[in-house]
């Protein structure tokens, strides 16, 4: 009895597993047939960007885009999402996929399955003129007991903040790169922290002359995102790798990254498994 036991817990446990790779499967299937992917974006200049007109562009939903189509999927939907939303809005549904400069951590590899690199940057500060703190780093934010930072809420740079360990009062969270850039310059915080390019970004825009970026910040590590998918959709995933690899070999990959200003040989020379695995 105890052996057939055994067996049928074996068989069991041999179903679930194939049902679940049907399922993956499946979501391939599933896309193809409604002829659509939902992805989750920032709205955050180049990564991501929403037109007057409505229309979805920006490096990260491009790749996404051209990918799809290659799959099979014609379109892509997106939804603004916060960075801190994101992951949980994936892990319930309500995304196919999150392709908005979401980096890669040992953390956020727990939770999703990404794709392979697609967009590599370095961090930077936009701060007002003359940078009369001397800001440079977020260690030095931290030993200035009136120096205050602004970042996006769940972003890379909320965590490198706490990580320098800026008291939680000093770190002022914003919902997004406008908010973030007025309140530098109504003088609420001393610097704003997003990817250089963001930030380079906002700064053209702004056409303020008060107004600077430092970058590198020093102290941090040059950072890549990728596409993200649910753990249950390493196949979709898998797919999706498949024809990006293609891209990039192709040069297909540096037209579309490269004039929004990012480094198709940055995203080239690394892969997930050594972001997965980097410590941040």
């Amino acid at each position: 009895m105890k052996l057939k036991g055994i067996l049928v817990t074996g068989t069991l446990s041999l179903l679930a597993l194939s049902c679940l790779a049907v399922a993956a499967q499946d979501k391939l299937a599933q896309l193809r047939e409604q002829g659509f992917a939902r992805i989750a974006i920032a709205n955050e200049p180049p990564f991501t960007a929403v037109g007057a007109d409505g229309k979805v562009t920006g490096a990260a939903p491009d790749v996404a885009r051209a990918v799809f189509r290659k799959l099979g999927v014609n379109d892509i939907v997106a939804s603004i999402s916060e960075y801190g939303a994101m992951i949980p809005g994936l892990a319930v549904g309500r995304h196919d996929a999150i392709a908005a400069g979401l980096f890669m951590t040992p953390q956020r590899c727990g939770a999703v399955a990404y794709s392979q690199p697609v967009l590599c940057a370095v961090e930077a500060f936009a701060i007002r003129k003359g940078n009369t703190k001397n800001i440079k780093t977020y260690e030095e934010i931290a030993k200035d007991p009136k120096a205050v930072i602004g970042v996006e809420g769940g972003t890379t740079e909320q965590k490198l903040a706490t990580a320098a360990q800026i008291p939680g009062e000093r770190v002022i969270i914003v919902p997004d790169g406008q908010s973030g850039l007025k309140m530098l310059q109504d003088g609420r915080i001393d610097a704003f922290a997003l990817p250089l390019l963001s930030i380079s970004d906002l700064l053209s825009k702004a056409k303020d002359s008060n107004l600077e970026s430092i970058a590198p910040v020093q102290g941090t590590p040059v950072q890549c995102d990728g596409v993200a998918f649910r753990k249950q959709d390493t196949a979709l995933r898998d797919a999706f790798d498949v024809e990006l690899k293609k891209m990039k070999e192709s040069g297909e990959f540096a037209k579309i990254v490269e004039p929004y200003g990012f480094s198709a040989k940055a995203a080239m020379s690394t892969s997930r498994e050594k972001l997965c695995a980097a410590t941040q």
